[in-house]
């Protein structure tokens, strides 16, 4: 391996990306593979360390079953990947700029010379078909420069070699839940009547970048989410400028970031005096969220904690129709999700200890909405543990 040309602060050790290798090869032969080309950037981070913002150009990881990684991408991107990832610099290779958003030619093309000289254009090549970062376009060009090669969907494949976290991970994931209880005591303390969006969210954008207990804070996958009163029915509006309303619930949906890990963690607010539904709902909540808790243990399914909070849930009449959670860890925009396991009835996956989920039990009616979540381990024996330790009750202001 040649010496680095640049000074590099690798987030882990070379034995847990050793480590992660290891799952992912094993996952390739089980499918056959030859070669695996990774374009989700949470998966080219996990298994490279690469840390940039240039996923709206093609890039990709190329793993194969006997030699370290290869970063591939914009040419300008490519001194991003030698100032970042673990591997030695002469595994990272880019493309001209004259590929870029271009309608004569594509960097598949380039990458397709890549796949030759690494005597793989008749290989049996995994890629991520369903990827919010691998186009249509991108696949239909590899298909024609590489005609020779079989394509087979490798979709998650290294999303669920991450499922279980390190304890290397889990200390990235600490912080960030430190950095997550700051922002949302932030939100708490800030918002008032007559206060618009756009500041408080401007502050909390401080405290997320600010950090907490001497650690820095990145920025998070998702924006923070805010929607007060009837708009609180949708879960996914952001801010505006408007003020806050007396007679309203606010609920916040933030995430704390420690290099790329999340621990997301949401909460409500009303000012003035809640109606009594709002406070039967919060009660119902609690219990559904404490009882979906203590069924994620190790050994049980990812059904098993969706139907505990139903049982709670269906005391008081509320039905929801939504998953209930999904895993957490490394993440980019647009979503801090890890697309593999989803709390819900339908899914008999079984929980295994240091698997993370954001347990988001959220209840978005027709015109009003409640949020209340945790993120949590799972552990060798008993519940589950929340990362964040705040207040679950509604704030009365």
């Amino acid at each position: 391996m040649s010496d680095h040309r640049f000074a590099k602060d690798i987030p882990f050790t070379q034995a847990e990306y050793a480590r992660r290798l290891t799952k992912v090869r094993a996952a390739m032969a089980e499918r056959e593979l030859d070669a695996l080309l990774v374009t989700d950037p949470s998966n080219m981070a996990w298994l490279t360390a690469y840390d940039g913002w240039s996923f709206y150009v093609h890039q990709a990881v190329i793993v194969l079953p006997d030699a370290d990684p290869i970063w591939w991408g914009r040419a300008q991107d490519a001194n991003g990947a030698l100032r970042t990832v673990w591997m030695a610099d002469d595994r990272v290779m880019g493309y001209a700029d004259h590929f870029v958003q271009s309608t004569e030619m594509h960097p598949m093309q380039d990458l397709a010379v890549r796949f030759g000289d690494l005597e793989l254009s008749a290989a049996c090549i995994g890629v991520e078909m369903e990827n919010y970062y691998y186009s249509a376009k991108a696949h239909a060009e590899l298909l024609s420069a590489l005609p020779q090669c079989a394509f087979a969907d490798a979709t998650a494949l290294v999303n669920w070699c991450r499922a279980v976290k390190s304890d290397e991970e889990l200390t990235f994931m600490r912080r960030a839940a430190r950095i997550s209880e700051k922002i949302i005591d932030g939100l708490m303390e800030r918002t008032a009547l007559g206060v618009p969006k756009n500041e408080v969210v401007a502050a909390a954008m401080a405290d997320a970048v600010t950090g907490a207990e001497g650690h820095w804070g990145d920025y998070p996958a998702i924006v923070p989410l805010l929607p007060s009163g009837p708009d609180a029915a949708a879960p996914h509006l952001t801010w505006n400028g408007r003020p806050f309303a007396g007679g309203e619930a606010t609920f916040f949906e933030i995430s704390g970031c420690y290099r790329r890990y999340h621990a997301p963690l949401c909460r409500t607010i009303f000012l003035g005096t809640p109606p009594d539904f709002l406070k039967r709902a919060e009660e119902a909540l609690l219990r559904g969220l404490e009882a979906g808790i203590d069924m994620a243990r190790a050994g049980n399914r990812a059904c098993d904690v969706a139907e505990a909070l139903a049982d709670e849930l269906g005391k008081s009449d509320i039905k929801r129709a939504a998953r209930c959670g999904y895993p957490i860890g490394l993440s980019y925009p647009p979503d801090w999700g890890e697309r593999t396991i989803s709390l819900r009835a339908e899914d008999e996956t079984v929980l295994e200890p240091g698997m993370t989920f954001h347990f988001m039990p959220g209840l978005w009616m027709e015109d009003w909405g409640l949020e209340i979540t945790e993120s949590i381990l799972i552990t060798p024996d008993g519940p589950a543990e929340p990362l964040c330790n705040r207040p679950r009750d509604v704030v009365v202001k």
